[in-house]
């Protein structure tokens, strides 16, 4: 549907690393900022025992249930943000690929767009996933160098998750990042003569139940 973010190489990637963990036979899935629901049908295909997928768009929840639906695949698609996910949870599998691309002002696309940092989107995720997350289950976000990798990995190692960036792919800038070289260099988010980007999937684990303490706190 128009308005709707395409799967481009940032959803394949993520797809690809979903592939690799071998985590979605017989889980339950939430596909978070789901878009077309790419990322969701894909879970189904693989064998997950149920998928969520969550968007605020109502043209992204439209366009993900009929994508799920003429495959055939029970695909559970919900309007609402990280409150509509919260009341569905917890599950095994959390996939993301939310908006991420810094954004200096003026009118935001809310496909992509997401702060003066990118991170108002990934914010909000990281401190919620470990509440999104069963035991042992994990998680798997993508996004751009330019949002900060390390304060991704900060956020949900904070949040007690055991976080590290599991793939990683150069894409040569598009027409939306070409439009924001200026704002990059400007932010000191990109050099002079930076013409990609860097984008990372971020796989987050949680080992142990909620309300556990480390006993290493407890000492004295």
């Amino acid at each position: 549907m128009p308005g709707v973010y395409r799967p481009q190489e940032d959803s394949f990637l993520l797809a690809q690393a979903l592939r690799e963990a071998g985590g979605a036979r017989d889980a339950r899935v939430l596909d978070f900022c789901t878009g077309t629901g790419f990322l969701a049908v894909t879970a189904a295909q693989l064998g997950a025992a149920s998928v969520t997928a969550v968007d605020i768009a109502t043209r992204a929840v439209l366009t993900a249930r009929f994508n799920a639906r003429r495959r055939g695949l029970p695909v559970r698609v919900l309007r609402g943000g990280l409150d509509a996910a919260a009341r569905t949870g917890p599950f095994d599998v959390v996939l993301s690929n939310p908006p991420y691309v810094p954004h200096g002002g003026g009118r935001a696309d809310p496909r992509w767009d997401a702060g003066p940092d990118g991170r108002s989107v990934l914010d909000p995720l990281c401190d919620e996933l470990s509440n999104l997350l069963s035991v042992k289950g994990f998680a798997l976000v993508v996004h751009s160098g330019f949002s900060g990798v390390d304060e991704t990995l900060g956020r949900l190692r904070g949040g007690g998750l055991k976080a590290a960036v599991v793939a990683r792919q150069r894409i040569p800038f598009g027409p939306v990042l070409q439009s924001r070289v200026g704002y990059l260099q400007h932010a000191q988010l990109a050099d002079r003569d930076t013409t990609n980007e860097e984008v990372v999937v971020i796989r987050a684990d949680r080992t142990r139940s909620r309300g556990t303490v480390d006993c290493a706190l407890c000492e004295g």
